[in-house]
C-alpha cells in the first residue's frame, strides 16, 4: 500500500530525502498539480516511466508529459528552444502551459513521439516546484486510468492506485477544471490542446515577437 506524506508549506530536509529516495529507487509517486493529482516518476529511469505507462494503460501514441522545477532542468531533455519562444516561457512559467519541443536522444520512449519531440511544463505552486527541484524532472500525466476521470485528492489516488504506487504526497485537494494548455514550439507555434492558458493570452505574447499562432483558437 502506498505511503501518504503530507506536504508542509516549508518541507524539511528529511521530507525531501524520503521523496528523493523513492524516486531514485524507480518509485512511482502521486503529487498535486494546479489542476489534478499526477502520476510521477523519474524521466531518466526507463523502469519507472514504464511503470507509469502500465498504470495509465495509455496508448503508445500519446507520450507522457514532463514536469520540471526550474528552467535549468530543461537541458537534459531538449535540444533547443526557439529564441521567439523564450518570452513565452518567461511569461507563463511557472504555470499551466506545456510546451512541445525537440527532445534529446536517449530518453525513455514513452516520453517522446515519432517526430522526436517532448512535452515539458514548469508547473505553478511552490510546494510542487520545491519537490521537482529536489528530485529532478518527473513525469506529469494525470493520476487516472486511460479514459477515466482525473483525481483531485490523495484519498482518491490511494483508492485507485494504492496497491500499485509507492508514495502519495498530500497537498490537499486540487481544483480540477481545465488541464494545461499544450503548445507546440516546433515549426510555427500551434495549440494542440486547449487549457488554462488561453489562445488570446498566448497570441498577445507572440505578437510582441512578431509571431502569430498557426491555428485558430481551440475551445
Amino acid at each position: 500500500m502506498a505511503k501518504i506524506l503530507n506536504v508542509p508549506v516549508n518541507p524539511s530536509f528529511e521530507f525531501f530525502e524520503e521523496v528523493r529516495q523513492c524516486v531514485s529507487q524507480d518509485g512511482v509517486l502521486s503529487v498535486a498539480t494546479e489542476s489534478f493529482y499526477a502520476l510521477t516518476a523519474s524521466v531518466l529511469s526507463p523502469t519507472a516511466v514504464n511503470r507509469v505507462v502500465d498504470l495509465k494503460g495509455r496508448p503508445s501514441d500519446k507520450p507522457l508529459l514532463v514536469l520540471i522545477g526550474e528552467r535549468s532542468q530543461l537541458d537534459p531533455l531538449v535540444t533547443s528552444i526557439p529564441s521567439w519562444a523564450v518570452p513565452l516561457l518567461d511569461h507563463f512559467w511557472p504555470g499551466p502551459l506545456t510546451c512541445i519541443v525537440p527532445a534529446r536522444s536517449g530518453l525513455p520512449a514513452p516520453l517522446t513521439d515519432e517526430s522526436g519531440t517532448i512535452g515539458v511544463r514548469c508547473p505553478g505552486g511552490q510546494r510542487l516546484l520545491s519537490i521537482l527541484r529536489a528530485t529532478g524532472p518527473l513525469t506529469g500525466t494525470s493520476a487516472n486510468r486511460a479514459n477515466s476521470s482525473p483525481l483531485c485528492t490523495a484519498k482518491e489516488v490511494l483508492e485507485e492506485f494504492g496497491e500499485e504506487i509507492d508514495l502519495i504526497l498530500d497537498s490537499g485537494s486540487s481544483p480540477g477544471g481545465l488541464p494545461s494548455t499544450i503548445l507546440s514550439l516546433v515549426g510555427p507555434p500551434r495549440i494542440l490542446r486547449a487549457g488554462l492558458v488561453s489562445f488570446e493570452a498566448i497570441q498577445l505574447v507572440l505578437a510582441k515577437q512578431g509571431m502569430t499562432l498557426a491555428n485558430k483558437a481551440v475551445r
